[in-house]
């Protein structure tokens, strides 16, 4: 099964976050809250990493993460793996200690901040969320020392957490008085924990993979596609073996698109004047704008008859503004589900 394709890049931030193999609890003990701290510093200090915000709850964690270098998959690969191997061996067990792959939500972290104060006040509060502190529990916030709040409320700082730019986003400075209105506001919002996220901050949260503006999301799905077109770009490949690597890269656009849109991937299926008529369309154009496939492979493989009917259907999609819509949705989640050298 494809992998969703990782965003990278100098400077990215990334809402990070793991959750236990089948919902267990992953931090059983104060020793495996210890050791994920102590590899988090190792893994900072190996790929120059920048945490602005973590928490650490029962069966998951979270954490805000800058990479000053375009290295999010090998940090992650190198700390996922100590951090089973380390809770593995003090259970004298072996097997899976997280479920599935991490998710990480490309973060807009450009601009006023905003995207960043929404990620940091979502860590801090998932205590309250909970119902560990705040609340009716009578505890404050602060309270929980698994997360970096105690850090932003006065507690001592390690070396690999900064916490300048958060408190930047919200126009307070990194001195005593702007933690301290930092802390006395995000405790305020810990009364209520119904009222943890506003509405608007939960519809940001769950669009799923990016965490941004329309602008933001266009520039990393550029970024994303241009790394779907690989070696020939550079001449490595050539004649029969050329077309090959663009065939096989378009047959495996053509599945993933006729997934998302919920037609048939079968030629004999899509074959007729009429079938399908917007979703051939559809493939036609994102098949030619991601791939180095002829439009004569194209026309045949969608059953469009002649090859010119590949590039007025193209031309649909670049014109009509009901199909303009659907073309970069369909795109956005092809280039998701798409992964791995072609």
């Amino acid at each position: 099964m494809a992998r969703a394709l990782r965003y990278e890049a100098a400077g990215a931030v990334y809402h990070v976050m793991a959750r236990g193999d089948g919902g267990r609890d992953v931090f059983e003990e104060d020793c495996d809250r210890y050791g994920w701290l102590d590899r988090l510093e190792e893994v900072c200090g190996k790929y120059g990493w920048r945490i602005h915000a973590y928490v650490l709850m029962g069966n998951h964690f979270h954490f805000l993460l800058e990479t000053p270098q375009p290295n999010l998959v090998a940090g992650m690969k190198w700390f996922m793996g100590v951090v089973s191997q380390d809770w593995n061996r003090r259970r004298k067990r072996r097997g899976h200690v997280y479920q599935g792959r991490y998710k990480a939500v490309v973060v807009n972290g450009e601009g006023s901040g905003e995207y960043f104060r929404i990620v940091a006040d979502y860590i801090h509060l998932n205590p309250v969320r909970s119902g560990w502190v705040g609340g009716s529990t009578g505890k404050k916030l602060k309270e929980w020392r698994w997360s970096s709040f105690p850090q932003y409320a006065g507690r001592k700082t390690p070396d690999w957490l900064e916490t300048g730019r958060v408190l930047e986003a919200f126009r307070l400075t990194p001195e005593g008085r702007g933690r301290r209105a930092y802390a006395g506001y995000l405790e305020e919002r810990g009364k209520d924990r119904e009222g943890t996220l506003t509405d608007g901050s939960l519809k940001e949260l769950r669009r799923g993979w990016y965490l941004g503006d329309d602008p933001f999301r266009d520039k990393v799905l550029d970024a994303m596609a241009a790394g779907l077109r690989p070696k020939r770009r550079r001449g490595s490949v050539a004649g029969g073996a050329a077309r090959a690597h663009d065939e096989a890269e378009a047959e495996r656009m053509v599945q993933a698109a006729a997934g998302e849109l919920g037609v048939p991937a079968d030629r004999k299926k899509l074959a007729g004047r009429c079938v399908y008529r917007d979703e051939k369309a559809l493939m036609a154009w994102l098949v030619r704008k991601q791939t180095s496939a002829s439009t004569s492979w194209v026309a045949e493989r969608l059953a469009m008859g002649h090859p010119t009917s590949v590039s007025r259907a193209a031309g649909r999609v670049r014109r009509e503004a009901a199909l303009v819509k659907r073309g970069r949705r369909l795109e956005e989640g092809v280039l998701l589900k798409i992964t791995g050298p072609f």
